[in-house]
């Protein structure tokens, strides 16, 4: 039984140019830094081969170790500094659109909703990441 997924949009404006706003989204160790929803998560390891075909992982984990996870997937399609979309490991799509405008760089990222958590859930998760992404890329 093959449902229609709900898809949800995320997105921010970031003070910072796109070449810089690029690097922090793709670069393991500046992913590190910031991809995690609250202070009291982390992501210890990341890996990114960014290509079509290539693959990412990051290890998401509560900082008292009760509970992790691996965040990951295939990439579908990649634009250098326009566009980034990935499947994850469970089959749901990932598209991010990344677009400059007088200095400031708009990020949009649509994902299909998961059945495990509300949606309303899920968008204040993945919001939360990307404004502590925004957070990062701007101090």
């Amino acid at each position: 039984m093959d449902q229609k997924r709900s898809h949800l949009t995320v997105e921010a404006i970031i003070n910072a140019p796109l070449e810089k706003v690029w690097e922090s989204f793709t670069n393991p160790e500046e992913v590190k830094q910031w991809n995690n929803a609250s202070p009291d998560w982390h992501t210890p390891k990341a890996q990114n081969d960014l290509r079509k075909g290539g693959s990412f992982s990051y290890r998401m984990e509560a900082k008292d170790g009760s509970f992790g996870f691996d965040f990951g997937g295939v990439y579908d399609d990649v634009v250098e500094k326009e566009l980034i979309e990935y499947t994850m490991g469970d089959g749901r799509t990932v598209k991010v659109l990344f677009k400059e405008e007088d200095g400031q760089t708009e990020v949009v990222e649509t994902f299909e909703a998961e059945d495990q958590n509300s949606l309303e859930m899920q968008q204040a998760g993945w919001q939360a990441i990307l404004d502590n992404f925004k957070n990062h890329v701007e101090k």
